[in-house]
Order: structure tokens, then C-alpha cells, then sequence
């Protein structure tokens, strides 16, 4: 292992995100040029959840009724898959690392306080024990990284700007870094900005509520390629009447999970579905269409007004930019604004990668002692240093 103070480290960046559909790893040799780093993806890894470990995961989110021994016990075994995941990746890629960033699986994020107990709180929770993958790998993981944020006022998401402004940032252009995971989020980057410039929040659903009708209507994990969506009819009463909800509406910083568009949230939007007199195919394409539209709004009425630049660069990752009619329907919507969509793999990042990357930039960082949160984007008070090294 490498001292805190090397000059370049490999580290395995570790991303489960709310579609809980698999683990993600990226290897990521990370070298300090100038007191800056310098970020090169050596491989991505992908590794879907076994059917069995995926339904206790999606049952433990935002659970109503669950015992403290299921989650200990989902706990240590979310730590074995990623330890797993991990072993794979290093030896598919014949990589030795430094280093690992785990961010872990969230099952409640809860970015508001509310009263609780006599007090107000905000709490955030991903599982999966980091010893476990220290034990495997015999190097430091750093995971638990969203309660220091929270801890000084902040709403614990997002933490990719970190990443994005490092990779990204343009100095004639401004750059707008949309991932469509479970939850959609942004990244808005001025043209020439620093990165207190930076905006940053979650739009909304992105592929969670198409995911779960897919489940729900076709026992299928996702939309392939937008298939279902391009055979239904988007019902747009029904996205109306969703985008006039109160988080749409709200300022950033916000962020949102499956406390705000999980089961509950889906069932009342199949409801509002087949009271508008669609389908299946129907419900997928306004579900596609409402995560294509709450983006657009959320650009329109939060990023736009801070737009000097005459070119934006409008760059695409996470699981929904495979989606072909969620693509085009962001095209058509923000083109018009003077958007030019893109992938981010155009620009040397595979899209499914970005966010493991990102969490492998945030491990170097807390190895080093060095702020991963940027306040701009999460309302924290100031920037801290995130997470908890596990030795082993």
C-alpha cells in the first residue's frame, strides 16, 4: 500500500445506485499534477445483483415494516457483493489497487429535517460493510460518505459535481452533466467558472418509475433500447398534473430518492395512468416521458437563467442514456434551448462509469485529507472531508 502522500495511487471506485440493479466498478489510477489530480479510467466492471439479493434490496428501500436483523444482515451481505465485485474487476483487468471507494447501497435518504424523537433530523443510510471488501482486498476502503455533508447543513447529494467539474469544466463553454440513474441529477458548470459557480441538484425520477412498471407489467428490469415506451401513447394530463408537484417547483439544493418517487409514487401514478384511459405500453411511455420533462423544466427553470455562453454542452451518463426514446425526447426538448445532447462517452467516459468514478475520486480525496463535498451543490455550510477509512 501506498503512503497518503503518493504521487499516483489506483483506486477502485464502487457505485449500487437506486435502480439496485447491480455494482459498478471503476479502476481509476488517480495522480497529483500541479496540486490538482489527474483522472484516467483504466477499466469499468459491471455486475448485476443475483434475483434473490436484488428483491431484499428493493424491499428494504424506504421500508414501512422490517427488523433490525434483515438489514444487519443485508448489510454484511451487500459487503460480500461488493467484495466480490471488486476481487472480479482486479482480476478480469490484472489491476492492483490502492485503494477502494465504496458508496454503498442506499435504503433511506432523508435530506429534509423532520421531527423525530424531540428533534429535528436529517439522516441518510447506505449498507454494505466495509471490512468485509478491506479483508478480501488487503487495502483501506472509504465508504459512509454522505453524513459529513449533512452534518454541516448540507443534504448529503449530490457528490458527483466533485467529479464533474474535475473532468469537465470548460472555459468558453458552459457544460450541463445530467446522469439519469434510479433518480436524474445535474451538474451546470459555467463557462470558465470555479467550482463555487457550480449548480448542482436532482431533477427528479429518472429511471426508477419506468424500471418499476417494467417489473410490475412485464416482469422486466428495464425498458431495453425504449422498446415498450416507442409501442405506448404518452398521456400528457398525467405529466402535467406530476410536474406540479411541490419538489419540481422547489429551489435548489434538493435531492430526492425513493421516498419521493419509490412503490408509493408508482402506484399512484399506474392509478392516474388507467384513470386517463392508457395501457401498459402507455403508463412506460408517460413514465419515460415524465422523466424526459421534469429534466427539461428542471433546466428551464433553474440553469437557463444563469446561462452566458453561447454554446451548452448538454452531456448524458448513467443507465437511462441507453434509453433511445428518452434520448430523443431530450433532444427534442433541449435542443431548442440551445442544447447540444451528447453522451459522456463521446467525451472518454462510459456513461454507466461516470458515477463509480466519481466515487473513486471522493476516496482519494478523503485519503488525502482533502474537502470531496462542494457546498454550492449540496447547501452545506462549508467543505469537509467525507467519509470513514475502514484499515482492515
Amino acid at each position: 500500500m501506498k503512503s497518503g502522500n503518493a504521487q499516483s495511487m489506483v483506486v477502485a471506485g464502487v457505485m449500487s445506485g437506486t435502480s439496485a440493479d447491480g455494482i459498478d466498478v471503476a479502476l481509476v489510477r488517480i495522480t497529483t499534477s500541479h496540486e490538482k489530480p489527474r483522472i484516467r479510467l483504466l477499466a469499468h466492471h459491471a455486475v448485476r445483483y443475483p434475483a434473490t439479493l436484488r428483491r431484499v434490496v428493493l424491499g428494504a428501500m424506504d421500508a414501512k415494516q422490517t427488523s433490525t436483523a434483515e438489514l444487519a444482515r443485508l448489510h454484511w451481505r451487500l459487503g460480500m457483493a461488493y467484495a466480490e465485485a471488486v476481487r472480479a474487476a482486479v482480476e478480469k483487468h490484472r489491476t492492483k489497487i490502492d485503494l477502494v471507494g465504496c458508496h454503498g447501497q442506499t435504503v433511506y435518504h432523508q435530506a429534509k429535517p423532520a421531527a423525530y424523537a424531540g428533534r429535528q433530523i436529517a439522516c441518510t443510510w447506505q449498507l454494505g460493510e466495509p471490512a468485509l471488501i478491506a479483508a478480501e482486498m488487503g487495502v483501506p476502503v472509504v465508504s459512509n460518505f454522505r453524513p459529513a455533508d449533512m452534518a454541516v447543513g448540507g443534504q448529503g447529494a449530490p457528490l458527483v459535481p466533485l467529479l464533474d467539474y474535475a473532468l469537465f469544466a470548460h472555459e468558453k463553454r458552459m457544460r450541463v452533466l445530467q446522469n439519469v440513474g434510479g433518480i436524474g441529477n445535474l451538474t451546470a458548470i459555467p463557462a470558465g467558472g470555479s467550482a463555487s459557480d457550480v449548480v448542482a441538484f436532482d431533477t427528479g425520477p429518472g429511471n426508477m418509475v419506468i424500471d418499476a412498471l417494467m417489473e410490475r407489467f412485464f416482469q422486466k428490469k428495464y425498458d431495453r433500447d425504449g422498446q415498450v415506451a416507442a409501442r405506448g401513447r404518452m398521456l400528457e394530463g398525467v405529466v402535467f398534473e406530476v410536474l406540479r408537484g411541490e419538489y419540481f417547483r422547489r429551489r435548489p439544493p434538493k435531492s430526492a430518492g425513493r421516498e419521493q418517487f419509490g412503490a408509493e409514487f408508482t402506484t399512484e401514478f399506474m392509478k392516474a395512468c388507467k384513470k386517463a384511459g392508457g395501457g401498459r405500453a402507455d403508463a412506460v411511455a408517460t413514465a419515460t416521458a415524465l422523466t424526459a420533462e421534469s429534466i427539461a423544466l428542471a433546466y428551464e427553470s433553474f440553469v437557463r437563467p444563469l446561462v452566458q455562453s453561447a454554446a451548452v454542452d448538454y452531456i448524458v451518463s448513467g443507465g437511462g442514456a441507453r434509453n433511445l426514446i428518452l434520448m430523443n425526447m431530450l433532444q427534442a426538448r433541449l435542443k431548442p434551448m440551445g442544447c447540444a445532447v451528447t453522451m459522456s462517452d463521446a467525451l472518454g467516459v462510459p456513461s454507466q462509469a461516470k458515477e463509480a468514478v466519481a466515487f473513486a475520486l471522493l476516496a482519494w480525496h478523503t485519503w488525502h485529507r482533502l474537502p470531496g463535498n462542494v457546498p454550492a451543490a449540496t447547501g452545506a455550510k462549508r467543505a469537509v472531508v467525507l467519509g470513514q477509512i475502514c484499515y482492515g
